[in-house]
């Protein structure tokens, strides 16, 4: 990934004007140099514009990259305080609407005069266009456009290595929930994109639910079956009644992934398409 050195010459000194996931019109008068990001996404993509030490607020989950470690935390399970954001004395709160935080800052802030910009991370293009209206209204736009583009140039790669591959049926699971289900990818959410993209199709689609029965996995016997998570668990999982018997587990083609490059939409995410490719297509690293 480009590295983005910190100099004066780079910055956009005067106001910047950008519209956010609602709708709003969010205007900073110079480039902030105090910023609270809500969430790892927004962290990450923030620190990948080499502006790491503009960020003065994380929150609890945040663990990446190692340089914002150690950031006072302004929220985290519990939910979102104002007070600790406001302590930060921030000149731009970057928040995206999971876990109430939106509902617990975005309004607060606009009242105290704070800009406060939300982003939606649904599809890995809006990734790369969060990146470019971040550096716009961080004001170094030309590093916005350089990492979208250098993201965008990999996307790009493994699209032309996989061109023209059978697509073998995959089941990603993304997370298991204490009734039995399992949360799964599904077509028009990043990690969706993230399947595609690396070349393969859906095994089973959900529609809008990503909530399925362990059952609705077995029935769809996909080629791939992904976990994201450890080794261990995928073992626990695949050693259930019935698993064994699935063409992904008999044929040896069952795999955990990386869960930061997957389950947290980012620069990373990319990695996480570039490593999926080589997993759903093991011969297409030596495609250009």
């Amino acid at each position: 990934m480009a590295a983005f050195a910190l100099s004066s010459a780079n910055v956009v000194a005067q106001p910047a004007t950008v519209r956010d996931a609602f709708g709003r019109e969010v205007t900073v008068p110079v480039p902030p140099q105090r910023i609270v990001t809500i969430f790892a996404s927004n962290t990450e993509m923030v620190a990948a514009l080499g502006l790491a030490n503009r960020i003065v607020g994380i929150e609890a989950f945040t663990r990446f990259p190692p340089e914002v470690l150690g950031k006072p935390l302004v929220g985290g399970r519990l939910g979102f305080s104002v007070d600790a954001v406001v302590d930060r004395k921030p000149d731009l709160v970057v928040v995206t609407p999971a876990r109430q935080a939106a509902n617990q800052l975005v309004e607060p802030m606009e009242r105290l005069g704070i800009p406060v910009l939300v982003l939606l991370h649904r599809r890995v293009p809006e990734i790369l266009d969060n990146i470019r209206l971040l550096g716009k209204i961080c004001g170094v736009p030309e590093r916005g456009e350089a990492l979208a583009a250098e993201l965008q140039a990999r996307l790009d790669k493994v699209e032309k290595q996989v061109e023209g591959l059978p697509r073998p049926s995959v089941v990603m699971i993304t997370g298991r929930l204490g009734n039995g289900l399992l949360l799964i990818a599904r077509p028009g959410t990043y990690t969706g994109d993230a399947v595609l993209m690396a070349g393969g199709r859906f095994a089973l689609d959900s529609g809008a639910i990503a909530q399925i029965s362990p059952e609705a996995v077995l029935k769809s016997d996909p080629d791939v079956l992904l976990f994201a998570g450890g080794d261990k668990d995928l073992k626990e999982l695949v050693a259930r009644p019935g698993w064994a018997d699935m063409r992904a587990v008999r044929g040896g083609r069952a795999f955990t992934v990386v869960r930061a490059e997957l389950l947290i939409p980012g620069p990373r995410t990319i990695a996480g398409v570039e490593k999926l490719a080589v997993v759903l297509h093991p011969s297409a690293t030596a495609r250009q």
